[in-house]
């Protein structure tokens, strides 16, 4: 299983409270691009319309810019593929002021998935407690090597 693009910046910002695997639908130039690592998740997030889920903001260049079609969009939307349960149990959390952002990209076999997560946003605080946890990780991991 190759992880193909991940939302590091998510882990920080936010607080994740429940995980869910996603297909996605992508065009064949897209699927290149996204297999050659090519693909961001800065700044996207996930919105529910008329019953579908859609990837927005994410950006994912052309595999061959000279190829690509004039009309092409690399942040077009992206419609994800989940159950009809996962819809209304995501469509019920949503309006209670829960935001969903995807997490990572990668493959499970020969499909690519997106792993996308229920969040609530961390305060100022507890961003400051998550830096002070990774730097006494950091300096235990150096004591120990000592």
């Amino acid at each position: 299983m190759a992880n193909y693009a991940e939302n590091r910046k998510a882990r920080f910002d936010y607080e994740i409270l429940e995980k869910y695997e996603a297909g996605i639908e992508l065009l064949g130039t897209e699927v290149k691009s996204v297999r050659g690592g090519r693909m961001s998740l800065d700044g996207s997030f996930v919105i529910i319309r008329g019953g579908e889920a859609f990837l927005i903001n994410a950006n994912i260049p052309p595999y061959q810019i000279k190829n690509a079609p004039k009309d092409y969009d690399p942040l077009r939307n992206r419609k994800l593929l989940l159950t009809t349960k996962e819809l209304t149990e995501l469509v019920k959390n949503e309006k209670t002021n829960l935001t969903i952002v995807p997490i990572s990209v990668y493959n499970k076999g020969r499909k690519i998935k997106v792993n996308i997560a229920l969040v609530k946003g961390k305060k100022k605080t507890d961003k400051r407690e998550s830096i002070k946890k990774r730097e006494t990780d950091i300096e235990i991991r150096r004591e120990f090597k000592r």
